[in-house]
């Protein structure tokens, strides 16, 4: 996606209180989220890599993942909507079309847009939830009025600040952060090995182990200051009553709610 088409016309609210649900039929579908999933956590131990190399700037470190996580985005656009996605999302965004494709594509772009954001805007925390469910999985994109939640992992980034190389302890403040960024990217390698448990391949682990599995996770800056988090999250097995056979939108559901009150700070908004 080009950088100065990422954004359709507008911008939209489409976001905000809900999420895409997306079927799992078969053995097939299954894999091809294993996959993509394998891939998030591949990114983020990469991530981690950057982040511990003291030649690499944590700038680097997110524009790494962000092209990770927008090829992605790109496969999804793509099954969904074709070639033709940004044109028509941007048609949905003006009004030009009322569909399910021009809304879902919407949804993923606007999503895609913001991401892009997060680690060159401050008090913006992404805050993404992804559930598994016996045939279906959903992803609820959310951005919040934040920059940290009740349990993440700050560092620092000497690059975004206002750094003097002549100051008395401008060498300190540089190996603390690099102390910080090491412990960081530590902190991604582990909670990688959390989405590759709750994400298993359907031919490793049977079905009545991997049926149900989530994460949700965080990532936000203020200033100079960068913060992670990611956990488990166990899915509402009452949350659908009725099957689905392709992807749509659905209201965010009770776990956006809990992970909103449990991790956000008091106060903060989902955007």
């Amino acid at each position: 996606m080009r950088d100065d088409a990422a954004r359709p016309d507008g911008g939209s609210d489409v976001l905000f209180g809900n999420a895409v649900r997306t079927p799992l039929p078969d053995r097939r579908a299954e894999c091809l989220f294993h996959e993509n999933m394998t891939a998030v956590a591949e990114g983020r131990e990469w991530k981690a890599e950057l982040l511990a190399d003291p030649s690499v700037s944590v700038a680097k470190a997110y524009e790494t993942e962000f092209e990770r996580v927008a090829e992605s985005f790109r496969r999804r656009l793509r099954h969904i909507a074709g070639d033709d996605y940004e044109d028509i999302a941007r048609a949905y965004l003006r009004g030009e079309r009322e569909d399910l494709t021009g809304e879902l594509t919407a949804y993923y772009i606007e999503g895609l847009w913001r991401i892009q954001q997060r680690s060159t805007v401050s008090e913006m925390l992404f805050f993404p939830l992804i559930l598994r469910y016996p045939d279906s999985f959903t992803m609820n994109l959310r951005f919040a009025a934040a920059h940290s939640t009740t349990e993440s992992v700050r560092f620092e980034s000497p690059q975004h600040g206002d750094v003097d190389d002549d100051a008395p302890h401008t060498q300190q403040y540089f190996d603390e952060s690099q102390y910080e960024q090491d412990r960081a990217a530590e902190y991604l390698r582990e909670t990688a090995g959390i989405i590759r448990e709750q994400f298993p391949h359907p031919d490793e682990v049977p079905f009545s182990e991997r049926k149900y599995g989530g994460i949700v996770s965080a990532g936000g800056r203020h200033d100079s200051e960068f913060t992670e988090m990611l956990t488990r999250v166990r899915p509402d097995p009452d949350r659908f009553s009725e099957p689905v056979s392709e992807s749509t939108l659905v209201p965010a559901g009770e776990e956006a709610e809990w992970t909103e009150k449990r991790y956000l700070p008091a106060a903060k908004v989902i955007i």
